[in-house]
C-alpha cells in the first residue's frame, strides 16, 4: 500500500469527505477559468475580424491600421514612433517594418521628421489623411474594444486565464 493511501485511510470520513470537495472546488474553478478563457478567446477573434473590416471601410489594411494605432498609442504618450519601435511592438522583423512604413507613406498616411539629436532617426507621425482615417476607424470600433475588455476581465476574475 502506498504512504499517500494508508494517510488517506487514517483521516475520518469527515476529513475524507472535506478533501473530495476541495477538489472538486478546484475543477470546478478550472472549468470556469477554462470557459472564460474560451470566450476571450473568441472575443478576440471576434475583435480582429472586426477591426479587419473596420479598417478596410476607412480605407486602411490591417496592418495600416495596426501601425497608425501603434504610431497614435506611442507607450511615451508623444503619438509618434520610429521604425524599431514599430517593430518591436508590432512583433515584426525590421525590415518588414520598413516596408509597411514606406507604403504607408506612399498613401499619404505618415510623414517623417529628422530627430534634432541624432541625424540617423526618423520619428514617424501620422499626416492629416492618416488621422482622419484612423479617428474614422478608431471610433467605429468602439464597442468591439470594450466587448473584449469586458471579455478580459472575466477571465482575469476567473484566475489562471490564458
Amino acid at each position: 500500500m502506498s504512504p499517500k493511501v494508508a494517510r488517506d485511510k487514517k483521516r475520518s470520513p469527515v476529513d475524507r469527505a472535506v478533501k473530495r470537495k476541495a477538489n472538486q472546488n478546484r475543477q470546478l474553478a478550472t472549468v470556469e477559468a477554462i470557459r472564460a478563457t474560451a470566450a476571450f478567446r473568441a472575443s478576440l477573434r471576434r475583435f480582429e475580424r472586426t477591426s479587419d473590416q473596420i479598417a478596410y471601410e476607412h480605407g486602411l489594411t490591417p496592418q495600416r491600421y495596426l501601425l497608425l494605432l501603434m504610431i497614435k498609442g506611442a507607450a511615451d504618450g508623444s503619438e509618434r514612433s520610429t521604425v524599431s519601435e514599430l517593430a518591436r511592438r508590432l512583433q515584426i522583423a525590421q525590415h518588414t517594418a520598413t516596408e509597411l512604413v514606406r507604403r504607408a507613406e506612399d498613401a499619404g498616411l505618415l510623414r517623417r521628421e529628422r530627430s534634432a539629436h541624432d541625424a540617423r532617426i526618423s520619428f514617424l507621425t501620422l499626416t492629416d489623411e492618416g488621422e482622419r482615417r484612423f479617428a474614422l476607424a478608431f471610433r467605429d470600433h468602439r464597442s468591439e474594444r470594450n466587448a473584449l475588455l469586458s471579455a478580459l476581465q472575466a477571465t482575469e476574475d476567473q484566475g489562471d486565464g490564458g
